[in-house]
C-alpha cells in the first residue's frame, strides 16, 4: 500500500508533514508513506528542504494521494508541463487534497460538481474554478476528500487510514499523537468529522 503525498517548491510544511507523521503510525510491511515530488529537492515556505521520496510517476501508481498545499500553487497549476504528469484517477486510487492542493485537484478537473473545503486565501481561487467551497474543515464525496486549514491535514490522514485499514487504525492512529489529558476529545472529535464520509463511502461500496 503506497500513499504519496505531492509535496511542491514553496510547500507548507504543516500540510505535507503532519499527514506523514500521523500515516506512519500504521506499522505494516506493505505500508509505504512516501513525500512525492516533480524535484529531487524542495524547499518549504520556510526554508526547510526535504529530499523526495517518490517522484510524480509513482504517485499516479499510488493506492492514495494526498496533495499539499503551499505558497507556490498558482504556479503549479499554471505549468502545464508539470499539471499534465499528475495523472490521478479517482476511480483507482483515494485522492485528498490539503488547503491549496484543493485547486490543483479543481485545474485537473477532479472536484466537478463536487463542494469542497480549503483555506480562506485559497478559497476565491477555488471558487473561480467553479468549485463550491465549504465552511467545515474537512469534506468527502467517494473517494475524494479536500480539507482546508493547515490543522485540518489530520482528518485528510485518519480518512486516508479508516479507509485503507479500518477505523480502528485511524482511531489508533489519532490517539499516538493527540495531546496528553486531552487524547480521547481529540481522537472523538477527529472520528466527528471523518465518520459520516466514511458511511457514505462503505454504502456505496
Amino acid at each position: 500500500m503506497h500513499i504519496a503525498i505531492l509535496t511542491f517548491e514553496g510547500f507548507n510544511e504543516l500540510d505535507s508533514l503532519i499527514a506523514l507523521g500521523i500515516l506512519n503510525r500504521v506499522k505494516k510491511p506493505d505500508w509505504r508513506v512516501s513525500i512525492a515530488s516533480p524535484t529531487a529537492r524542495v524547499r518549504s515556505m520556510n526554508g526547510v528542504v526535504l529530499e523526495a521520496q517518490a517522484s510524480l510517476r509513482d504517485a499516479a501508481e499510488a493506492d492514495a494521494v494526498i496533495v499539499g498545499s503551499g505558497m507556490q500553487t498558482r504556479e503549479v497549476v499554471a505549468d502545464a508541463a508539470l499539471m499534465a504528469q499528475l495523472k490521478l484517477d479517482p476511480s483507482r486510487q483515494l485522492l485528498g487534497a490539503q488547503c491549496s492542493g484543493t485547486l490543483v485537484l479543481a485545474k485537473l478537473g477532479l472536484l466537478n460538481g463536487v463542494p469542497a473545503c480549503t483555506d480562506l486565501i485559497t478559497k476565491p481561487w477555488v471558487e473561480e474554478a467553479g468549485i463550491a467551497v465549504l465552511n467545515q474543515p474537512f469534506v468527502a464525496r467517494g473517494n475524494v476528500a479536500t480539507a482546508g486549514g493547515c490543522l485540518a491535514s489530520q482528518y485528510l490522514a485518519a480518512w486516508v487510514i479508516a479507509r485503507l485499514e479500518g477505523i480502528d487504525a485511524a482511531r489508533s492512529a489519532m490517539h499516538y499523537v493527540a495531546p496528553v489529558g486531552e487524547k480521547e476529545d481529540y481522537v472523538s472529535r477527529a472520528m466527528q468529522n471523518i465518520t459520516p464520509f466514511l458511511e457514505e463511502a462503505f454504502d456505496a461500496a
